[in-house]
């Protein structure tokens, strides 16, 4: 899976406001960049955790819910476009199927 763009996940662990998100989220980036999920089905499976939205949207738990990841994915292209990166109180204040 294609993730665009890493510099979003970047910008938010370097604010200065969440530097305990560094590694999970380079560790997310790197699983999901693993990752050929060819329907959401599949991704689910693999990703229990994951929450599967309408419109091709995800929501990802980083860091044992800390932190929330919302991608649009296109399974044919193997493409995830991160929409969203921010803490769960943030999630909570965004439609993620929108964002």
């Amino acid at each position: 899976m294609r993730v665009i763009a890493k510099s979003t996940l970047r910008k938010f662990w370097e604010s200065g406001h969440y530097a305990d998100a560094v590694t999970p989220m380079k560790e997310w980036y790197h699983f999901l960049s693993k990752a050929k999920w060819a329907t959401p089905q599949d991704l689910k499976a693999d990703l229990g955790s994951a929450s599967i939205l309408k419109g091709g949207r995800a929501v990802f738990n980083v860091a044992g819910n800390k932190y929330r990841v919302v991608a649009a994915i296109d399974y044919e292209k193997q493409i995830a476009w991160i929409r969203f990166v921010g803490t769960h109180p943030q999630y909570d204040q965004i439609d993620a199927e929108t964002v």
